[in-house]
């Protein structure tokens, strides 16, 4: 079993590739899902309390737009144009929230296709530009990637139209497991243990506390927010997980 404790630090150009592919793979499958998407299906509740599925697809759109800001912002060294703050993109996802299913689903695929042709044509050595999130914490311009993919995956199941935990790949599992088991050992969360089963990974998170196992997938839903298998087994009562997503750790001056 493998031991993990932190996450990488660097990354080379293949790694950028494998991202890139694992970001376009994540952006097929969700757009495979709304290949039926109807207006009535839109209005209908998503699993987020108080978004309709107009709004987790809006909100993924105008994410999307996010990182191709900060994508710009790395390879110019130029803001290209007003960031949209948090009132903005709040005012962007209500408002947006209310269109029809097909006009939500192709302003998703444009801001995607959009940041990834950003993405593609990116010169390597502007890969490690540090920018910062609208949250005010910082990391290099490739982790942006990382964040869509994160996004894209974790929403997928918050639509709630038959995509779910189970279906999240297992490579994608395993860094999203490390690097939320990074951030919490930062936060001082009370687990002194998890071990994912079926990935063969272990993480020790402190000297003290719960012990946790249970399939990759089940562990990092409950990490995420997106439910509690009652297959995964604990020597104590589960704590709850801070709010999601975290801040990378130890992260980047």
């Amino acid at each position: 079993m493998t031991e993990t404790t932190d996450i990488a630090p660097d990354i080379t150009p293949a790694d950028i590739d494998l991202l890139l592919d694992e970001v376009r793979a994540s952006a097929a499958r969700l757009g495979a899902g709304l290949g039926s998407f109807t207006d009535l299906q839109a209005r209908e509740p998503s699993a987020l309390p108080g978004w309709s599925r107009g709004h987790v697809v809006t909100h993924l759109a105008r994410s999307a737009d996010v990182y191709r800001w900060l994508l710009t912002l790395a390879r110019t060294g130029t803001e290209p144009g007003p960031r949209a703050d948090a009132a903005a993109l709040d005012r962007a996802l209500r408002e947006g929230a209310e269109r029809s299913a097909g006009e939500l689903a192709a302003d998703l695929r444009g801001s995607l296709d959009r940041l990834l042709d950003v993405a593609q044509a990116m010169p390597a050595e502007r890969w490690s530009v540090m920018v910062t999130a609208l949250a005010g914490w910082r990391h290099p311009a490739w982790f942006t990637l990382q964040r869509c993919r994160r996004e894209l995956e974790t929403h997928h199941v918050d639509l709630d139209l038959g995509y779910s935990a189970a279906d999240w790949p297992a490579d994608y599992v395993t860094w999203a497991l490390g690097d939320t088991v990074a951030a919490l050992t930062a936060r001082d969360f009370p687990v002194a243990r998890i071990q994912a089963t079926d990935l063969d990974r272990a993480w020790t998170l402190a000297p003290s506390g719960a012990t946790v196992t249970g399939s990759g997938h089940s562990v990092l839903a409950w990490l995420a927010g997106r439910g509690t298998d009652p297959r995964l087994r604990s020597d104590v009562p589960l704590p709850t997980p801070p709010g999601w997503p975290l801040p990378p750790a130890p992260g980047w001056a």
